[in-house]
């Protein structure tokens, strides 16, 4: 199935969310309150640092998808978008610069490494954060201009997510 095909055919599915991995439609596990909650913090977090920032981004929680090819589109917990808005109808970011991942035990494997990779394919993402609430701290991968990775886990602190310039507190990942 192509990115296309499943968007289509995802939009006229009941919940769960899907994922599009390889041209195979997954499931997602169903979602306990706490990571919920967390994503829900992440979003906020990200919107409120756009805003000091004063950049041309949006901040989106559960949706819209990350299309990284022809065959594979995740759907981050939480992301940001900048440059031109999408369309009001468009279901993939246009432009996603960060991408945030609440670890949960059903993908945390995946979250860990294949989406990490895949979503650093992208030309225009520069920051992948995973938030561990185990643990009560955020993994923070920013990629250079060389492509390199570099990787920092964080329990307090700021995060500047450069170029845009937006600054989130790592203690508003959490309650």
């Amino acid at each position: 199935m192509t990115v296309r095909e499943f968007l289509a055919w995802a939009q006229a599915q009941p919940r769960p969310r899907f994922e599009l991995v390889r041209g195979q439609v997954v499931a997602t596990a169903p979602e306990r309150l706490e990571h919920a909650r967390a994503k829900f913090r992440a979003a906020n977090a990200l919107a409120a640092g756009v805003r000091r920032a004063g950049v041309n981004c949006e901040a989106f929680v559960d949706g819209p998808g990350v299309a990284i090819d022809d065959g594979t589109c995740y759907e981050p917990d939480a992301l940001v978008s900048c440059g031109e808005p999408g369309a009001d109808d468009a279901m993939v970011a246009p432009n996603p610069v960060i991408v945030v991942e609440v670890l949960s035990p059903s993908t945390q494997a995946v979250d860990t490494t294949v989406k990490l990779a895949d979503y650093f394919r992208l030309p225009g993402l520069s920051h992948y954060v995973i938030v561990d609430l185990g643990n009560r701290h955020v993994v923070h991968y920013r990629k250079q201009a060389d492509g390199a990775a570099t990787v920092a886990i964080l329990k307090d602190g700021e995060i500047e997510f450069a170029p845009q310039g937006i600054l989130v507190a790592v203690e508003d990942f959490f309650a």
